[in-house]
């Protein structure tokens, strides 16, 4: 009992500290140093530690993969170009612009994963709206916060959460995915949709766009950039639908495309390697440990024989309550942290596609209830405070409660109509 309650206290504090960023620390900073506290403690062994991490390597490489492919369009400009093109095809209307904006974040969100859509497609979005003179950029931003989340089970390349739910077990064919998936997503893009454009609706009634708008020139290397994007997109696709894990098949695409970039244009690869947050791999490295940590405690496995009960009873109740829960607890200690645990507790639940979609859509959409719910949205705030705009986690929370909510049981009530 003693040693559960200190690896709980442990695993909490880290978690906190991967929330709150005590100091201005990073985040990794707080998931290592919980993961070495574990070891010191002697709450784990070496051999545990690195069964921990080990169990991460799929999401390793999938995080390099598309961490390389995201940095090389943002460098050749490739997301200004398409921010630049939605702002002329907006014709001076901001609505068409919130709604062009919007789509845009869904391709990149459903292609490229949610934290694209947050660190490479958020300064891009605001770069378009001060060259076109919007008043209030808030309102397309917020839309870059929300579609990284609403969109992120469409594929599950769509979030690195996705296959950290499944890090250790069997990630279900594209056709299992799709059949369990897209009317659920289709609910959560539509309902986040209406639900952000009634929140700012007076803004956007108010607002002006200039219709005379400088658009950047594509260059050859974004150009390739592009292709490289589709192309890499298409073989994720492909090895989803042929049931191969995907952090291979990612890491050696977005190597690919990089040299291949790199070498027609003979640029510095140093460029390259030097802006990709590295940072985030000993940060999902600290958390598998964490996780494993917790897993030995016994929780994990009582939580799944809860789930497995629940799901005897009523398949219906079991898909709702599971969901709610995981969604208001991915907020609470971030939903990497509670995607490893909600996975863990999953595969040795062995409960249905249904049960087990819902507990992958609490922690994929559950954050957009606040700030700290996912790595993408904090990625996002940086963001946003790098070009001096404040959004309050009170204001965000009181928007996230009208747009997320009526989301998450939209798409939960799909899940269950469809079981």
């Amino acid at each position: 009992m003693t040693a559960t309650l200190y690896t709980c206290a442990i695993a909490s504090l880290s978690a906190a500290g991967v929330v709150t960023r005590p100091f201005r620390l990073p985040e990794a900073i707080w998931a290592v140093g919980g993961a070495v506290l574990l070891l010191a403690a002697g709450l784990l062994t070496e051999e545990q530690v690195w069964a921990g991490v080990a169990k991460g390597r799929d999401v390793y490489l999938f995080l390099i993969g598309m961490m390389l492919l995201s940095e090389l369009a943002r460098r050749e400009g490739l997301f200004d170009w398409m921010a630049a093109i939605a702002t002329t095809r907006a014709k001076g209307s901001p609505r068409r612009l919130f709604l062009l904006v919007y789509g845009i974040g869904t391709v990149v969100t459903v292609l490229l994963s949610n934290d694209a859509t947050a660190v490479v497609l958020t300064p891009a979005v605001y770069a378009a709206c001060r060259a076109a003179k919007v008043k209030d950029p808030l309102p397309y931003l917020l839309v870059c916060a929300f579609i990284a989340n609403a969109a992120s089970f469409v594929l599950p390349i769509s979030n690195p959460a996705n296959l950290v739910i499944f890090a250790g077990g069997e990630m279900p064919s594209l056709s299992r995915w799709m059949q369990t998936f897209l009317v659920p997503s289709i609910a959560a893009i539509v309902a986040t949709l209406a639900a952000l454009y009634f929140t700012q609706r007076k803004a956007l009634r108010h607002d002006e766009i200039a219709l005379d708008v400088d658009k950047p020139h594509l260059t050859l290397p974004a150009k390739l950039s592009g292709w490289g994007l589709l192309v890499t997109a298409s073989a994720l696709v492909g090895c989803s639908a042929m049931h191969v894990d995907l952090g291979i098949p990612t890491f050696a695409a977005g190597v690919a495309t990089t040299a291949a970039v790199l070498l027609i244009t003979r640029q510095n690869p140093v460029g390259i390697i030097s802006g990709v947050s590295w940072s985030v791999l000993p940060l999902v490295a600290g958390l598998f440990v964490i996780v494993e940590a917790i897993n030995q405690t016994g929780i994990t496995s009582t939580f799944a024989t809860w789930l497995s009960h629940l799901a005897a009873q009523s398949q219906g109740m079991a898909i709702g309550v599971a969901g709610l829960a995981v969604a208001l607890g991915s907020n609470l200690v971030n939903n990497l942290p509670m995607g490893l645990f909600a996975g863990s507790a999953v595969q040795s639940a062995h409960v249905s596609d249904a049960v087990a979609g819902a507990v992958l859509i609490g922690v994929d959409l559950g954050p957009n209830l606040s700030v700290t719910g996912s790595l993408a949205t904090i990625l996002w705030l940086t963001a946003l405070r790098r070009e001096g705009i404040d959004m309050g986690a009170l204001a965000f929370l009181r928007l996230g409660a009208v747009v997320m909510l009526p989301a998450l049981l939209l798409s939960l009530l799909s899940v269950a109509f469809l079981s």
